[in-house]
């Protein structure tokens, strides 16, 4: 080989090594480091978040049936592994009191305990537990453990066992071994494969989280609450629940750290209530969870790691490293509290409520000097210490329990399940079977065979199953005549069709038009639906004609007025697009079935009515008052994202919505047609076009005029909502290829397809 070292004429060139003749010799970063597009423009909308979790991040592929997958795995057989597993305790993190039980509790409860029912988001359904920012959370400090835990038997199911699923199951096992009956047990979670970048999860400012002093710094609560605890306008910030940043619930050592169980019972109840749970549901939790294991606290949280997150290479995806003695077993530190609830901490019982009540409770603090309350009497019951054999210690409450006892309704609640245990076990059953499947929708997305198929749980939405024969495509081609033969405009038929559906939340499953709630209080009586109150009306008539009929006659087929309300819409575009030159059938799905008044929880559909809706050009009247620091477009991207809609998805239904004058009241705005009922691709020409200048017709930017730059005339009006896919280039450059000389077909096959999955987000009972 030749020497370089010794070849005098390239001296020059290689006596220092790596260095380019023409600069450029030092890296300063790679794709992703900052400044990034958000770095620049911290402001823009960022349409991309529509397109998280993308086919492209999923390793198991479009053609991977995780129902199937799933259903051919023998559940008892699988338990079985779980409930060996709880009970066998590994050196490299003993369980407590020689049982993973109380553990895992915690890791599925907090899985599952970030739901909120504002926007649906949240949840157990994809093990976003996985991922940050959840994933390095102060509240699921040593979660990383308990996942990594279980990984030998998610390693051997593999792709059949979601994370999803393994959490809440193996939370579910724990309380079976400890003698706890469970409700049931539902599969069908699909994991998620990527950290989730968009939901907002409060208005405190995180600084960078590698630079923090301390790992508990990212617990704050400063900007998500109006006025203080036991103001009269104390309020919690939609969409969110919990009481901090990083908490899943609220402070165990009350508001502001200062052990005060009024004004912890006050958080509680706010926090637990955005959760979709009642005081019994609340309490049976809280006093359910608590009957078993222990809290952490025996090191001060300074002394601790960092989060996984931002750990060292080397931890592997572990983070919260304990450099104190052991670094776990009696050496753990959590959440900084020490100490266990009940002097028996892995069997269910009630000593958690008896101790509560029957002892009075003295503020102390723990090794790491978090405040927590012991029993005032010296002589009450001990709790074994869950790892030094031998050794007793005081029990321990949190001032969050000490609320249940001060707060008048909580004790009524608490004194209820003293008095009838049976009670409280039924009630703990039932609120944990909810927490852990609320996010998953209706009863039809429920896998394995412990699924609960009881028809009688009102949080489920349930809708009653069809007595009657399901209509045919004969029957669906009567029935669009007779739709259009009732004089309704194809503009009323489609607008009532999209406000049926457009309720629909991807989050936790909810809304939709499946149930033919647009009929049902609250729905029929917002502002934005008042619109379709008239033609519902005349689809219950027609629906009564062909109901009415000798139902033998039909083969027993009958006709529901969700199905209906969805029918009218296809009907009104197959002639708007006909009447445009582009004849098209518009995908129609028969098998929607009527729920009733009754089986309609009315306070949490209310949690559905929109502030602002683009797609219907809706803003509320308060909504200035209400989105203080949140522009009318970023709440219609945050309904795209939650219809699941891609960008191009979102540009063709909005452009075909206003071709057909879909707006809520009727009005003008971003109708930038004379054909109006027609659907044509006008909205996209005039928004595209040069021919005009747009100028605020407001102060405030909420609404404009389209000028032509030739004669000055007012010839359009339009919202943010409208001028949007104008403005933000990434919308536009879709908005582009609709506009264009060719755009037309491709326009209408493409809202046709986007209006269709609209109308199909609910039907669970259809697709897996």
């Amino acid at each position: 080989m030749h020497n370089l070292s010794n070849d005098k004429t390239n001296t020059k060139t290689f006596e220092m090594p790596g260095k380019c003749p023409f600069g450029g010799d030092r890296i300063g970063g790679v794709e992703g480091t900052p400044p990034t597009l958000s770095d620049w423009y911290p402001n823009r909308l960022k349409v991309e978040l529509l397109h998280q979790n993308g086919p492209q991040a999923n390793p198991l592929g479009d053609d991977f049936n995780y129902a199937e997958a799933f259903n051919s795995i023998n559940l008892e057989e699988l338990k079985n592994e779980i409930k060996g597993f709880l009970t066998t305790s590994v050196d490299w993190w003993p369980s407590d009191y020689n049982n993973y039980g109380p553990q895992m509790i915690r890791m599925a409860w907090h899985s599952a305990g970030t739901y909120r029912i504002a926007d649906g988001r949240g949840g157990a359904g994809e093990a976003l537990q996985r991922f940050a920012p959840i994933n390095s959370w102060w509240d699921n400090g040593n979660t990383d453990k308990s996942r990594r835990l279980i990984w030998p038997i998610k390693q051997k199911y593999g792709s059949s066992l979601s994370w999803a699923d393994l959490i809440v199951l193996t939370g579910n096992c724990a309380l079976e071994i400890m003698g706890f009956p469970t409700y049931g047990f539902a599969g069908g979670r699909q994991d998620a494969w990527e950290a989730d970048n968009a939901t907002y999860w409060g208005p405190e400012v995180v600084h960078d989280m590698s630079k923090a002093k301390s790992p508990d710094e990212m617990v704050s609560r400063d900007k998500r609450w109006r006025g203080r605890n036991g103001d009269a306008d104390y309020d919690l910030e939609n969409p969110l629940a919990a009481s901090h940043q990083a908490l899943i619930y609220v402070n165990p050592e009350g508001p502001y750290g200062k052990g005060d169980p009024a004004a912890s019972a006050n958080d509680i109840r706010v926090t637990f209530t955005r959760m979709a749970m009642n005081n019994e549901e609340t309490v049976a939790l809280i006093a359910g969870g608590h009957a078993f294991g222990k809290s952490h606290g025996m090191v001060p949280s300074d002394k601790i790691g960092v989060a996984p997150e931002i750990a060292p290479m080397e931890a592997m995806g572990l983070g919260w490293h304990n450099p104190q003695g052991k670094g776990n077993a009696e050496d753990t530190m959590t959440n900084g509290i020490e100490g266990s609830w009940t002097p028996n901490p892995t069997q269910w019982d009630n000593d958690y409520l008896i101790n509560l009540f029957k002892f009075e409770w003295e503020q102390t603090r723990s090794p790491a000097g978090a405040l927590q309350w012991t029993p005032v009497d010296k002589s009450a019951p001990k709790t074994p210490d869950a790892h030094i054999e031998g050794q007793m210690n005081d029990l321990m409450m949190m001032t969050t329990d000490i609320a249940l006892k001060v707060d008048p309704e909580y004790r009524a609640v608490c004194e209820k399940f003293l008095n009838d245990f049976d009670a409280f076990t039924q009630a703990f059953s039932k609120a944990w079977y909810k927490l852990t499947h609320r996010d998953m929708g209706p009863r039809e997305r429920y896998l394995g065979p412990e699924k609960v198929n009881e028809n009688d749980l009102l949080w489920q939405d349930p809708i009653p199953l069809a007595d009657y024969t399901i209509i045919d495509a004969a029957d669906v081609a009567d029935l669009k005549k007779s739709i259009l033969a009732t004089g309704i405009s194809v503009s009323d038929l489609v607008f009532t069709a999209f406000s049926s559906a457009v309720t629909h939340r991807h989050s936790d499953k909810r809304g939709g038009a499946n149930g033919g709630r647009l009929a049902l209080a609250p729905q029929k009586d917002w502002e934005i639906n008042r619109r379709t109150v008239p033609v519902v009306a005349a689809l219950q008539k027609v629906m009564a004609d062909f109901n009415g009929t000798d139902k033998d006659s039909k083969g027993g087929k009958q006709v529901s007025l969700a199905d209906l309300i969805v029918l009218g819409g296809c009907a009104a575009l197959e002639k708007a697009a006909a009447d445009a030159g582009v004849p098209t059938e518009v995908p129609f799905t028969p098998g929607r079935r009527d729920t009733t008044q009754e089986l309609t929880d009315i306070e949490m559909f209310t949690w559905l009515k929109p502030v602002a809706d683009g797609f219907r050009n809706f803003l509320d009247s308060d909504f200035n008052q209400i989105a203080k620091h949140v522009a009318p477009e970023e709440m219609f991207l945050d309904k795209a994202q939650l219809l699941s809609l891609t960008s191009p998805e979102w540009v063709a239904l909005t452009g075909g919505l206003r071709a057909m004058n879909a707006n809520y009241d009727g009005s003008k705005h971003g109708i930038f047609t004379d054909r109006e009922g027609v659907l044509t691709n006008d909205f996209f020409n005039v928004l595209t076009s040069t021919d005009y200048d747009w100028k605020k017709s407001d102060s405030r930017g909420m609404t404009f005029w389209l000028k032509d730059r030739t004669s000055g005339e007012n010839r359009y009006s339009a919202t943010r909502a409208d001028l949007l896919f104008g403005s933000n280039s990434q919308l536009r450059a879709v908005a582009e290829v609709y506009a264009g000389n060719d755009g037309h077909k491709r326009f209408v096959k493409a809202f046709v397809k986007a209006w269709d999955k609209v109308m199909m987000l609910d039907r669970y009972d259809v697709k897996a």
